[in-house]
């Protein structure tokens, strides 16, 4: 994985991996991923088909290849704060703002920040032409579990409102789920991995264009 970080931003792309392997050699293995919510696994294919009989192969007489292996291309950026972080691969597109930037201490309710943060969310989403969103709400593992799951539904459901409300389009449909304390992204060891963890996601379909 290369990393470069710019002045406001962290980029990191993670490598296409294809793995192949001819009969009787070790298969390559990619790292395993995180946990991720259901629904938001990576979803690539290979993205051209191998002969396994054109000569500049050079298998042994009788090796086969194996079924390709394709890892999503992943590109993060994150500001400076880490109040917002965007992630692009090549099937979706996924939002996360911590939910200090949009919403008081235990509290469901939108800040005055919230509304243009979402509102910008939603731009993208009507230049991918997504008709499919995930809006889900996460917290950390401080007070009871019950009332994490609670409150980060809460905020989902407020983050969903708005985004209806800018874009106005009945064709699409919405996924909200509230996660709570499950999935979480750092530690929860100290306040600063914490505050990563207290999150609303916003993902959607690449367009196809």
């Amino acid at each position: 994985m290369t990393s470069t970080k710019l002045l406001t931003a962290t980029l990191t792309t993670a490598t296409v991996m294809v793995a192949a392997n001819i009969l009787g050699a070790t298969a390559a293995h990619a790292d395993e991923s995180p946990s991720v919510p259901p629904g938001t696994e990576a979803t690539a294919t290979a993205p051209v088909e191998v002969d396994p009989n054109d000569p500049d192969l050079k298998l042994p007489e009788g090796a086969t290849l194996a079924e390709p292996k394709v890892l999503d291309i992943k590109q993060v950026v994150e500001d400076q704060s880490g109040d917002e972080r965007r992630e692009d691969t090549n099937a979706d597109v996924k939002f996360a703002l911590q939910a200090e930037v949009l919403f008081p201490k235990d509290s469901a309710k939108l800040n005055g920040e919230a509304k243009a943060r979402i509102a910008a969310i939603a731009d993208e989403i009507k230049a991918q032409k997504a008709t499919r969103i995930r809006v889900f709400g996460f917290t950390d593992n401080l007070g009871s579990s019950a009332h994490g799951d609670v409150l980060s539904k809460q905020r989902a459901n407020a983050v969903e409102d708005i985004l209806k409300s800018e874009l106005n389009d009945p064709n699409i449909t919405y996924e909200v789920r509230g996660y709570g304390e499950q999935y979480p992204i750092a530690s929860n060891a100290t306040e600063a991995s914490r505050k990563k963890n207290r999150r609303v996601e916003v993902s959607f379909p690449r367009s196809e264009n």
